[in-house]
């Protein structure tokens, strides 16, 4: 079965939407693999990717996590006047046709993994296909019998500004980058009212890898 695997989408609604035009939602899954709500357009998000019906599945991020909680957090306010917890109630990991979907890593949905990664970020989950995101930087690298996806962010984006996402089929892994207005997308984020995280400045100067290694 071909999967898309869309992680990270940060309420990037028109980002979504360029990726489900560019062949996602013609998989016969597609995951959303954690924090698809928290940015600029949560409710917008959460219904066009509901749209996709039974094929959609769901797996938990950190940040699903903090609005359940009710975290004391401005921005976690403002996503709770569009969307409801029990409606991210999503399950922290996912097994689909063979491969194990998380957030970061199976013990924790705020770990920051690159290659090379170490092997207890894994341990004592011993799936040999894994994939994961919050990193928000797209990798497919294969170590010690194990390999560890990571599609990229569909709506918050590293090296260059385009939606980052993975088309999954069986061992087939296609690392995709679909292209969109990111110019224009970032002026409409910026009369949304989200005002955290950075996202109308990363969509248009997204971080290198080196700026990203250097803050970690």
């Amino acid at each position: 079965m071909t999967v898309a695997a869309l992680y990270d989408v940060h309420a990037n609604a028109p980002a979504l939407a360029a990726v489900l035009a560019d062949g996602a939602a013609d998989a016969d899954a597609v995951v959303f693999g954690g924090d698809l709500v928290a940015g600029a357009w949560p409710r917008e998000t959460l219904e066009l990717a509901r749209s996709l019906g039974d094929r959609a599945h769901f797996v938990r991020g950190n940040w699903e996590r903090y609005v359940a909680e009710r975290r004391d957090h401005a921005a976690v306010a403002w996503l709770l006047e569009r969307v409801e917890p029990d409606e991210l109630d999503w399950p922290s990991s996912l097994l689909l046709d063979g491969v194990l979907y998380v957030h970061a890593t199976p013990q924790r949905d705020d770990a920051i993994v690159l290659p090379p990664w170490r092997d207890d970020d894994w341990e004592p989950f011993t799936a040999p296909f894994t994939v994961c995101g919050h990193s928000h930087i797209q990798y497919d690298v294969a170590r010690d019998g194990r390999r560890i996806v990571n599609p990229g962010s569909v709506g918050n984006p590293t090296v260059r500004p385009a939606a980052w996402w993975a088309l999954i089929d069986g061992d087939d892994v296609e690392l995709r980058t679909t292209d969109y207005d990111t110019d224009a997308t970032a002026a409409a984020m910026g009369e949304t009212g989200w005002d955290w995280l950075g996202f109308v400045d990363e969509l248009r100067n997204p971080y290198s890898l080196e700026q990203i290694r250097e803050t970690l």
